[in-house]
């Protein structure tokens, strides 16, 4: 059986630069707490490892009195934040740059009278920190249906998740024109993000079977899985552990994508197991 992996695998930058930041913290202060509000990345498995060595994930400051708090890869609210300054805390500021970039478009353009609309998931912390930043001059359209219920404005911004998937982009974006709005259009697509999602559809048209390596709670993971089950069967596993011997039967070619906070490690136990149990299941 042959194994396709993406070469592009393991942390993205923006994640390493997260993980960097919060094991530094975790060198440079000996003893002191460290936070994170909410998960610092979507990976299960290495929150679990990072909170063995005394990252402790939060959703509320309210019983915190001293000690660091990080904000995650996906941004945190303004208000938060200035809770956090109140209390005296230690900020490590581990947001993405591209997440960052997103933030400071979407204030831009509330400032310049737009009303500001973010393609994307509304439950995602990345989108509810930006709306948190631009509060009521914000709206998040999750596809083109959801426009129907969208007021007439004479000036609409548009940025999107980082996340997203570029079709949907096009799609908001194109469903707005054919209102007749005033547009201004920035693509906040992370560039790491889209690399990923061209190599998932090149190779799921290649293989017979693709296993998509990242968390359930995942965005950019999720869109690889979408992406490559509208070409091919597909799987998402967290870890080798959920890789059944039986997806692999009579199978010749599978390929092997991951998300971009699934770490490196991760990738090369699957294509591990896969190599040990490939033998048995195709002989």
């Amino acid at each position: 059986m042959r194994i396709k992996l993406a070469k592009n695998v393991g942390f993205c930058f923006g994640v390493k630069r997260a993980m960097g930041l919060t094991l530094k913290a975790l060198r440079e202060n000996p003893g002191k707490p460290i936070y994170t509000f909410g998960p610092l990345i979507h990976n299960p498995r290495a929150i679990k490892k990072l909170k063995d060595i005394g990252v402790r994930v939060i959703h509320s400051l309210q019983n915190i009195k001293t000690g660091i708090l990080i904000i995650p890869s996906h941004g945190l609210a303004p208000s938060i934040i200035v809770q956090a300054r109140k209390k005296k805390l230690f900020i490590i500021d581990a947001t993405c740059p591209y997440v960052l970039r997103s933030q400071r478009l979407a204030e831009l353009l509330a400032k310049q009278g737009y009303r500001v609309i973010i393609v994307g998931k509304s439950s995602h912390p990345e989108i509810r920190g930006i709306i948190g930043g631009i509060k009521r001059m914000g709206k998040v359209i999750g596809k083109t249906e959801d426009l129907k219920s969208l007021p007439k404005f004479k000036k609409i911004g548009v940025i999107t998740q980082t996340t997203e998937s570029l079709s949907n982009f096009k799609s908001v974006i194109e469903s707005i024109l054919d209102k007749g709005f005033e547009l201004k259009v920035y693509n906040t697509l992370c560039a790491h993000t889209l690399k990923r999602q061209e190599e998932a559809r090149r190779i799921a048209k290649s293989v017979d079977l693709m296993l998509v390596i990242g968390g359930r709670n995942s965005a950019n993971t999720s869109r690889l899985f979408e992406i490559c089950r509208a070409r091919v069967t597909t799987y998402q596993i967290e870890s080798p552990d959920e890789l059944s011997p039986d997806w692999l039967r009579g199978k010749k070619s599978i390929g092997l994508v991951s998300g971009t906070s699934t770490p490196l490690s991760a990738v090369k136990e699957v294509v591990r197991t896969c190599n040990f149990v490939a033998e048995p299941c195709c002989s």
